[in-house]
């Protein structure tokens, strides 16, 4: 017997994490760490639901959960992806969705972008390395355009913008796809 969900995560400075187990929570279903999954242990789902940072502009992780998904025999794969910039920057979000997903991609599997912060005390040094370089190349810039001024600000401290309300347009996009047969949301 399958049961309806499964969400696998990848988490580095718990803000996925976080996610993960706040949509568990709404959707009744249990959470695993990436590492710790099996193909096996979730071929019992019919939906698996992948989440993970934004790191360097990547969706990391993603081809392996993909591969993993594919050969799950599960029928829906839905993606979620945290980071630091608020969730208003929807044509940042779209740009890095289409870089990371392939076209069919697109089409095929529900993802969302969920606003997390930063938490440079549970970062790792080359990952703090990269933020202090960024910050150092912002502020020498001379005319900086309105992006800069928000993008050297978001990166200046650590801070938390997650919020439960950022998981309900997957959840929603979840229940759709209990209640019918369609993929994509």
């Amino acid at each position: 017997m399958r049961n309806n969900a499964m969400i696998l995560y990848k988490s580095k400075t718990g803000f996925t994490k976080r996610y993960a187990e706040m949509i568990a929570e709404e959707l009744n279903c249990p959470t695993a760490e990436w590492r710790s999954a099996t193909k096996k242990a979730i071929s019992r789902y019919d939906t698996i639901i992948y989440g993970s940072r934004v790191h360097a502009g990547r969706f990391d992780g993603y081809s392996q959960a993909k591969k993993m998904f594919l050969r799950s025999g599960s029928k829906n794969f839905i993606l979620f992806a945290t980071g630091a910039m608020p969730n208003i920057s929807e044509d940042i979000i779209r740009e890095f969705w289409s870089q990371n997903l392939s076209a069919e991609d697109l089409k095929a599997f529900p993802h969302f972008y969920m606003q997390g912060g930063l938490c440079y005390e549970k970062m790792g040094i080359g990952d703090r390395m990269m933020m202090r370089a960024a910050a150092a190349m912002i502020k020498k810039k001379k005319d900086k355009t309105p992006q800069d001024r928000e993008f050297e600000q978001a990166i200046a401290t650590s801070y938390d913008i997650s919020s439960k309300e950022y998981i309900m347009p997957l959840k929603d996009c979840y229940l759709q796809l209990q209640q019918s047969a369609v993929r994509h949301c």
